[in-house]
């Protein structure tokens, strides 16, 4: 009865196979939109982790830049030491997959025993969601600001941590209208 108790146990332990992992990113990360995924641009991207819902971000950059639901996640103007930038954002999804041992053996064992139909075949795959904001950031002289080798690299990233850090910390997007 142990041994069984114990196989039990280590089946269940062992029963979750990641096939893919979405990345963690503690503040953000710069890189390159197409090799974060597949879809974005090509551009050089910041990006950081959206712990909050689905459009969440659309709602502030909208009520922040009071665009009334114009051009919100395209064209995004914004200024630094009076030069003219725009910005797009994109809101992306990297699901977690693992396939799920237990219940493919369970189904194994059931289909071999008796004759029913696969039971537990939904459960073999699980996914969780992790969503991404991308922001790629441009102006009318340089098409991609955030490249290493760009003169206004070091004027746009302190202004998007601080874009990513007020959307973080503000629950009524309304205050930062007064905030501006």
């Amino acid at each position: 009865m142990k041994v069984l108790i114990l196989l039990l146990s280590f089946t269940l332990f062992i029963s979750c196979i990641p096939i893919r992992i979405a990345p963690k990113i503690k503040d953000h990360k710069i890189t390159k939109g197409k090799r974060f995924k597949r879809g974005l641009p090509k551009k050089n991207m910041f990006i950081f982790e959206d712990p909050k819902n689905e459009n969440e971000f659309y709602n502030y950059i909208n009520t922040k830049f009071q665009l009334q639901d114009y051009y919100v996640d395209v064209e995004v103007p914004f200024e630094i030491e009076n030069e003219k930038y725009y910005f797009s954002f994109y809101e992306v999804e990297i699901p977690t997959k693992t396939i799920n041992l237990l219940p493919l053996m369970v189904d194994g064992v059931l289909s071999q025993t008796t004759d029913m139909d696969l039971i537990l075949e939904d459960a073999y795959a699980s996914r969780k969601g992790n969503w991404y904001i991308a922001i790629e950031v441009f102006n009318n002289s340089e098409k991609d600001c955030l490249h290493e080798d760009s003169k206004f690299r070091i004027k746009v990233l302190p202004y998007l941590g601080q874009l990513k850090k007020e959307y973080m910390n503000t629950v009524n997007y309304n205050e930062v209208v007064f905030k501006n």
